[in-house]
């Protein structure tokens, strides 16, 4: 039988898969353009991100060994676990806002741009990585993290298939856009499977 923690990663991995599946086929049923695709996933970040701010509010016990704050160790406290995934929230969300400069800047919807598709594409991530976020926390229940490398998980994640679907969003064509988006969607597969099957290995962190 499957240990509970294989079980919870291959349920995880296979609602990732489902997802990107019913988004790729809303966006060519509905003939979605590239501004529309970068904007979805977009959204994808956003929600991995708000789920990884509440993952971080929500630790029990975790470690803070090599992680500083201000140059200073710091301890397992509740001040500690506020600080930094407030602190996440406000780098993230920025990063964020640049990002969407960048593709309302270079990336323009070649028709009136339709919110029900960046709805659609929302909800299915929303629903898949609230899935992950509920065993995620089953995990952290299990054992204990380090904070330090919760908060630069997502980046790790996020940053090669943005770079996936952008380079796709420069170079391809529409039809071929989809097979960027399949390299997308196998490039956060990937991220995910390798985010779970890692050790909680320890990360020196400096924060500003």
């Amino acid at each position: 039988m499957k240990s509970n923690k294989n079980y919870l990663a291959d349920s995880s991995s296979i609602s990732l898969i489902v997802s990107n599946i019913i988004v790729i086929i809303l966006a060519i049923v509905q003939g979605w353009d590239v501004a529309t695709v970068l904007w979805v996933y977009w959204m994808q970040s956003i929600i991995i991100g708000f789920f990884q701010f509440l993952r971080i509010l929500s630790l029990k016990n975790f470690s803070t060994e090599n992680f500083t704050i201000n140059n200073q160790p710091v301890s397992p406290t509740l001040q500690t676990k506020t600080f930094t995934a407030f602190f996440f929230l406000f780098h993230y969300g920025f990063s964020h806002f640049i990002y969407a400069i960048f593709i309302f800047n270079f990336f323009k919807s070649t028709k009136a741009f339709d919110f029900t598709y960046l709805f659609l594409g929302g909800l299915v991530f929303f629903i898949n990585h609230f899935f992950s976020y509920y065993h995620n926390r089953i995990i952290d229940q299990q054992k204990t993290p380090n904070i330090g490398t919760l908060m630069f998980a997502p980046y790790k994640r996020i940053i090669p298939m943005h770079l996936v679907i952008v380079l796709g969003a420069f170079f391809a064509n529409q039809i071929q856009l989809f097979f960027f988006l399949g390299l997308k969607t196998a490039a956060d597969l990937l991220t995910h499977i390798y985010k779970h099957q890692k050790p909680q290995s320890v990360i020196t962190t400096k924060t500003p």
